[in-house]
């Protein structure tokens, strides 16, 4: 087995907790990346996406804390329209901390529990 990365064994780990927490409660993922930030939320019992939010097609949004701020309240407005009050929160192997902790604030702000 090759050796994982220090992000891709916090991300597993993050991820084996989550199941164990979650119970039938659908998932908020994040991914970022250097010029977008990513959030979807997802049904792992079904394995399909119920919802998803991102700064892809916004035309100058970048990848701040401004513009990860406005995903979060995207996609709290998405999931409560999609009936999705409850959710687990999966940073996947980012910490929690910058653009991931201002998209997780702004979901809470729109009406997510997590």
């Amino acid at each position: 087995m090759a050796k994982l990365s220090l992000f891709e064994r916090r991300r597993r780990r993050v991820r084996t907790t989550l199941r164990k927490r979650a119970g039938s409660r659908p998932r908020l993922s994040v991914h970022r990346t250097g010029r977008h930030i990513y959030a979807q939320i997802i049904d792992d019992a079904q394995g399909r996406t119920l919802v998803a939010a991102s700064t892809l097609g916004v035309k100058g949004a970048g990848a701040n804390v401004d513009a990860a701020a406005k995903v979060g309240a995207d996609i709290a407005a998405a999931a409560k329209k999609a009936g999705v009050t409850t959710v687990v929160f999966d940073r996947g192997g980012y910490l929690f901390h910058g653009r991931v902790k201002a998209l997780a604030d702004a979901a809470r702000e729109g009406g997510l529990e997590f």
